[in-house]
């Protein structure tokens, strides 16, 4: 029986001095690699997003047959220069749009999802969320990530920051 090969993914580095990050027509990032390939249209993708969200950043674009291709990977975002590490940030916030929660005013459960009521950076909100362990993430060690039923993301920093009620409510129906 002959053995079945499996490739190995190969991660190619971008190096800051290689590579020109640039913003052209209608807003979109292009990105020129040393070798004179012009990419255009592209989107970036953190490889750790809650836990390094500035290193290890994928670049992204679609090619003529409208395939997702990846240019290489970024280290760290910081060795670019401030204006390509503005683009890029820009990029990864349009990938990874977050509400921050500042304050709960309820949280109700029935039929197997929690109903809640928050205050956050962009104003209140109201969402809903299986009442299920995947559904709320640890965040850096303080903190809790909370996906909705919709797949938008809720970012709870630090569970201490909350008032003593607040506290009590949000661990009565999330203890993991």
């Amino acid at each position: 029986m002959e053995e079945e090969k499996i490739e190995k993914p190969e991660v190619v580095f971008l190096k800051p001095d290689k590579i020109k990050i640039f913003r052209a027509t209608f807003g979109t990032i292009h990105v020129m690699v040393d070798n004179n390939s012009l990419y255009r249209g592209v989107f970036a993708v953190a490889a750790f997003p809650v836990s390094n969200p500035t290193k290890y950043i994928s670049l992204f674009y679609y090619d003529e047959r409208d395939r997702e291709q990846e240019i290489g990977m970024l280290e760290d975002i910081d060795d670019l220069t401030e204006q390509q590490r503005d683009l890029v940030k820009q990029a990864l916030t349009r990938q990874y749009f977050s509400f921050e929660i500042l304050a709960i005013n309820s949280i109700k459960f029935a039929y197997g999802l929690l109903f809640f009521d928050v205050e956050t950076d962009k104003g209140t909100r109201q969402f809903s969320m299986r009442w299920e362990g995947s559904r709320a993430l640890d965040y850096a060690g303080k903190g809790k990530i909370i996906l909705d039923i919709f797949e938008d993301r809720y970012v709870l920093k630090d569970i201490s920051s909350l008032s003593r009620t607040e506290q009590e409510l949000f661990l009565r129906y999330i203890y993991w």
